[in-house]
């Protein structure tokens, strides 16, 4: 499979290049910064540099053409303005959907955040992260030329995976290592039939395979 991955240089994304590089796909990471390349060479990935806050659909759409799936990890980062959560976290994952309808693309993953909802309410940067993570879902969700699933992980860590996760429609609050959410990812990505889903992901007892499995209904 070809598998564009949005933000490619972040924590998540550079974790799930190496995964899914090494099954034999190929895979393509979009970064804003060309000193990013050498990483994500490193990775497994190509390294093409497009800021998805300045591009057109078009520009994203040649992107993507011809891609089997993509996932949106992108994010305007810690330390961002309320401003930069609005056109990263939701205004660059809606672009990255219409392009991938544009480009004929039906597979998108998007890695959210755990109580995103348009509707939250705050006054915090965090308050605003989760409103735009929230209104990105709602955009990608509503567009019937996706086969679209939400992952919606706690709290992030740096800790070694485990390899054992809970993955469910609401898990309720945890914490879950970065490299298990770019494991459930890269099995999100070859099991078509959690579309339509919008999924929680904390640490768990089950092994990531089985728990993909397990809301596929297979």
């Amino acid at each position: 499979m070809r598998i564009v991955i949005a933000g490619g240089h972040g924590q998540i994304a550079l974790r799930l290049e190496r995964l899914l590089s090494a099954g034999g796909h190929e895979v393509v990471g979009v970064i804003r910064d060309p000193g990013q390349r050498a990483d994500l060479r490193d990775a497994g990935a190509e390294p093409v540099v497009l800021d998805l806050e300045s591009a057109s659909v078009d520009d994203v759409a040649t992107v993507l053409r011809g891609a089997d799936a993509v996932v949106f990890a992108a994010g305007a980062g810690p330390g961002s303005t309320v401003a930069r959560k609005d056109t990263v976290d939701r205004g660059a994952a809606v672009l990255f959907a219409e392009a991938a309808e544009l480009a004929g693309v039906r597979r998108y993953l998007i890695v959210s955040a755990m109580g995103a909802d348009a509707g939250h309410e705050g006054s915090e940067v965090f308050d605003a992260y989760l409103r735009a993570k929230g209104a990105a879902d709602d955009d990608v969700r509503s567009r019937p030329g996706l086969d679209w699933t939400v992952l919606r992980p706690g709290g992030l860590t740096s800790d070694a995976g485990t390899g054992l996760v809970e993955l469910r429609a609401a898990t309720g609050r945890g914490t879950v290592p970065r490299d298990d959410v770019a494991a459930v990812l890269a099995e999100l990505v070859e099991t078509p039939a959690t579309a339509g889903l919008t999924l929680e992901l904390i640490t768990g007892s089950i092994p990531v395979s089985v728990a993909v499995k397990a809301v596929a209904g297979d």
